[in-house]
């Protein structure tokens, strides 16, 4: 009988109903709001990544003389991410039609191979950074590698 009277005690009660309710969803807000956190850097170094690498191009699209000036495109693009540690900048790419869709020998003289028509330069820009994440999970990569790249035609 004493039972049956304790556990009748204890169905009226109700004090402390909300603290057992926050200390069980706590931890669930706490993972949830450090998963959007790490998913904010991981958006944001991407942004940079490819932002650098259009700040190279747009650096080499200048002129002529800047589309083979690697040194200055590097630092457009380095100076562009100037907060993430650890940038690298892949050597620029080039490559050569005649806007007539003639191809070019790039082995030959290019401005006597498109009499008729202008030289068009692709002109490519790769970048690279490599993000620790803020907590280490079991299963998931230690480490993200981030790629950006930019294009940019010039007429020369």
């Amino acid at each position: 009988m004493r039972f049956a009277k304790f556990l009748k005690s204890l169905h009226r009660k109700e004090d402390g109903g909300a603290l057992v309710e926050a200390a069980l969803t706590l931890p669930t807000l706490f993972i949830m709001v450090l998963g959007a956190v790490e998913f904010s850097r991981v958006a944001y170094t991407s942004l940079e990544v490819v932002s650098a690498a259009k700040a190279g191009v747009a650096y080499g699209a200048e002129s002529g003389a800047t589309t083979s000036d690697t040194a200055g495109i590097t630092y457009a693009a380095q100076n562009d991410a100037g907060n993430l540690a650890g940038l690298t900048v892949s050597q620029p790419t080039s490559s050569y039609v005649c806007s007539g869709s003639q191809t070019v020998d790039t082995t030959q003289p290019l401005n006597t191979q498109c009499s008729l028509s202008h030289i068009e330069q692709t002109l490519t820009v790769q970048t690279q950074v490599t993000m620790d994440p803020l907590v280490h999970v079991p299963g998931l990569p230690t480490q993200y590698t981030l790629n950006g790249q930019a294009s940019q035609v010039c007429l020369q």
